[in-house]
């Protein structure tokens, strides 16, 4: 059976779908963490939400990540407790996210905390904008008026310029806050490991599967010490392991090949669990 070693945690949902979507198709998922999540600027993040949308004249809110929507679902739980009046209104305007993972994300959210004035209500855009650049052109049809807009904008510490300049250039205001950051696991070695030690040896094929440019990054030298990782130039020797790498989408691909210089057999078509392994299947199955 072939393995398939996804570099990043499993989701909340169980089954995860990305296991899910494997395993129907006879493959066998392993989950290594590459990157851990740290909250940032929580006060400032939570006196913007108290004081609501329409007080800071926010027409809209840009979320491009899940751990953009845990930290808003971490503000949401911290303010549970606390009496808040229609003033902060949030739930009254659009909330614009990018691919389908981050629209899940959002409306897990929004069920989990209930009805109130801060709960995302009105989740746009998901499946029909995989890309920032996607979004951002998304945004700009949504729009009524593109002059007078002024949205929110969820980042983390590792965001392009992409979306941004896209929306300034149609003179879309935005206001930028970070709301957490990322950084590399201290346990992906030991993880990572655990993996090889329960796979049996004669199994000697995997697809290497990466999610992000910066977990990229910091998972490729490690992962060299476990596999002969394919590259651009052609190979010296022939490795015992058969390893092909595939790339959720275009970002990633792009940074795989033109930093890294590894050759990605797959980028999957769409950001989604089902789109990532089909494409798997079609390159294995490929005449």
């Amino acid at each position: 059976m072939t393995n398939v070693l996804l570099l990043r945690s499993p989701s909340q949902e169980t089954p995860d779908p990305y296991e899910e979507s494997f395993k129907n198709l006879g493959y066998k998922p392993s989950f290594v963490p590459v990157l851990e999540t740290v909250f940032t600027n929580f006060e400032v993040f939570k006196r913007t939400v108290v004081l609501g949308s329409k007080t800071q004249d926010f027409t809209g809110v840009i979320i491009t990540s899940a751990r953009a929507c845990e930290a808003w679902g971490h503000v949401m739980k911290d303010l549970m407790q606390v009496p808040l009046d229609n003033a902060a209104n949030w739930s009254f305007i659009p909330f614009y996210v990018v691919g389908e993972a981050t629209a899940k994300a959002l409306a897990a959210v929004s069920e989990f905390c209930g009805p109130g004035p801060c709960t995302p209500n009105d989740i746009r855009g998901g499946s029909q904008t995989g890309t920032s650049e996607r979004l951002a052109q998304f945004i700009l049809n949504d729009l009524p008026e593109r002059e007078g807009n002024k949205l929110l904008y969820l980042t983390g510490d590792k965001n392009r310029d992409t979306l941004p300049k896209i929306l300034a250039e149609r003179c879309v205001a935005l206001e930028s806050l970070q709301v957490y950051e990322t950084r590399s696991s201290s346990t992906f070695v030991k993880n990572l490991e655990s993996v090889f030690k329960s796979t049996p040896a004669e199994s000697g094929h995997w697809w290497i599967v990466f999610f992000a440019p910066s977990a990229a990054e910091f998972a490729t030298p490690l992962l060299r010490q476990y596999f002969d990782l394919p590259t651009l130039e052609p190979p010296k020797g022939v490795s015992t392991t058969i390893v092909n790498l595939a790339a959720i989408g275009p970002t990633t691909f792009a940074f795989l090949g033109d930093n890294l210089k590894l050759r990605v057999a797959v980028c999957s078509p769409k950001p989604t669990p089902e789109a990532l392994a089909a494409a798997v299947k079609a390159f294995e199955t490929r005449d």
